[in-house]
């Protein structure tokens, strides 16, 4: 079942087959979890409904991931974790600490592939980074930053790091690296705040033209951010175009806990759940699916 979910297009399997697919893996999924990871084991019994049979999707046990900043939930022996996840908490706020071994970690890849093949194709782009090299040094414990960038890394080649350690954007570096690769399409990916503050605000204020017709954007996170200017969806897609003549922009959501799963953002704005998850609206008051 789960050679289903990565052989098949992402975002094709008509709803009540994926539902099925999902049913199978995740009822495996609990059981095994279950059986490895004694928190899990006592907090599904508690708030979960345990069986070996579920009839559908909104039976299974669901967990606020606030647990994972105040529980240390992993289902393999600490020799196997080959590498901790952490989110990007606020200042002052405990992060969530996500445990991966390799096996785990090489699916969550295989499966970003698979997502993103869909808007960048099967070759492999230059790619500009709108971050610093600094903030994916250090490759056992990652942000939810340095995981992002690392994550779409295999998607780019001729990889150039558009900001310095002092968040400087670098202009001569970035006009000579859209130079070299001038008659192709360029992949650009950058947190959606650092894509704004110091990409875009950081063109403007220097008074620099460059041409990103040809560029790809895929961004992610930190809309919380742009709050207090009043930048949406629209408008942050709109400035880039006017100045940049940058087209083709895709937004992604994604979380530390569920990295590789990105909902993606197709043509008409809104963001669509890949093959391998799914989205559960309930009522606040009596979690029962709305």
């Amino acid at each position: 079942m789960l050679s289903e979910l990565f052989n098949r297009r992402q975002f094709s399997i008509p709803q009540a087959e994926k539902e099925e697919l999902l049913l199978g893996e995740l009822t495996q999924m609990i059981s095994e979890h279950r059986s490895k990871c004694d928190p899990y084991r006592r907090i599904t019994d508690v708030v979960g409904r345990p069986s070996q049979i579920y009839e559908s999707l909104t039976e299974l046990p669901y967990l606020p991931v606030s647990l994972f900043k105040t529980h240390q939930l992993s289902s393999v022996p600490a020799q196997q974790i080959f590498k901790v996840m952490t989110s990007s908490g606020t200042t002052g706020q405990a992060v969530s600490k996500v445990f991966l071994d390799r096996n785990t970690a090489d699916l969550q890849s295989r499966a970003l592939s698979s997502v993103m093949a869909r808007v960048l194709g099967s070759h492999r782009l230059p790619m500009i980074i709108i971050d610093t090299p600094h903030v994916v040094k250090d490759r056992s414990e990652f942000s939810a930053r340095g995981a992002g960038i690392l994550g779409m890394l295999p998607f780019g080649r001729h990889h150039f790091y558009a900001l310095n350690d002092q968040m400087d954007l670098d202009i001569a570096g970035l006009r000579e690296f859209l130079g070299r690769h001038s008659e192709q399409p360029v992949l650009l990916f950058g947190f959606t705040f650092m894509v704004w503050k110091y990409f875009f605000h950081a063109l403007m204020d220097a008074g620099v033209t460059i041409d990103l017709s040809r560029g790809i954007l895929i961004h992610s996170g930190g809309w919380k951010k742009l709050a207090d200017e009043a930048v949406g969806n629209a408008q942050f897609k709109s400035a880039l175009r006017e100045a940049t003549g940058l087209g083709l922009v895709h937004n992604f959501y994604g979380m530390v806990e569920q990295v590789g799963s990105v909902f993606l953002e197709g043509d008409d704005g809104f963001l669509y759940p890949p093959n391998f998850a799914d989205v559960i609206v309930r009522d606040p008051h009596t979690w029962e699916p709305a």
